[in-house]
């Protein structure tokens, strides 16, 4: 266009406007994908096996925890002790919930790992501030102590599931 006679910014106008409006063929192959059935993020073997060793792993830790707290109750240790097992079963809910997240089965695709490990967040802060608050009130004997260790994590972690939940994009596979 500068052979025309036309300077470099006024060249690349007209460059620009003689391309047109390409968001048309944006939602154009969009639509195309999601009737072939396409998804951005295909799954691969390697995501499914460590889906698969999380779940069992994430099962294997609250099976843990709960049978130390278990196997401590049993031999008259303090209730602190048996209480401070917890916390296997705190990451092993964790672990447990990106694992599920981020599995694509026949009907629903993965999530997205981000929002898979948000979700996983939210779950563990619920989980930890009922863990905290029990652990606190049982070394203090303190209700408000209970309540103010929870409070915190607790209302965190369902504001966290709350904004996730009314946010989610649907991730079910057409029949």
């Amino acid at each position: 266009m500068q052979s025309g006679g036309l300077d470099e910014e006024q060249a690349f106008e007209e460059a620009i406007i003689s391309m047109g409006d390409l968001s048309g063929l944006v939602n154009d192959m969009r639509k195309l994908g999601e009737e072939m059935g396409a998804r951005p993020e295909a799954p691969s073997t390697l995501t499914a096996y460590f889906s698969t060793g999380g779940i069992v792993a994430g099962v294997l830790l609250v099976l843990f925890g709960l049978f130390v707290s278990l196997m401590l109750f049993f031999m008259e240790m303090g209730v602190l002790e048996v209480v401070a097992c917890g916390i296997y079963i705190v990451f092993g809910a964790i672990l447990l919930t990106y694992s599920i997240l981020t599995r694509e089965t026949a009907k629903r695709y993965a999530m997205n790992q981000i929002r898979a490990a948000l979700y996983a967040l939210s779950v563990g802060l619920v989980l930890f501030g009922f863990y905290a608050a029990t652990v606190s009130y049982f070394a203090t004997g303190e209700i408000f102590i209970f309540t103010a260790s929870l409070m915190w994590f607790f209302l965190g972690g369902v504001g966290l599931g709350l904004l996730l939940l009314l946010t989610e994009p649907g991730n079910r596979k057409k029949s």
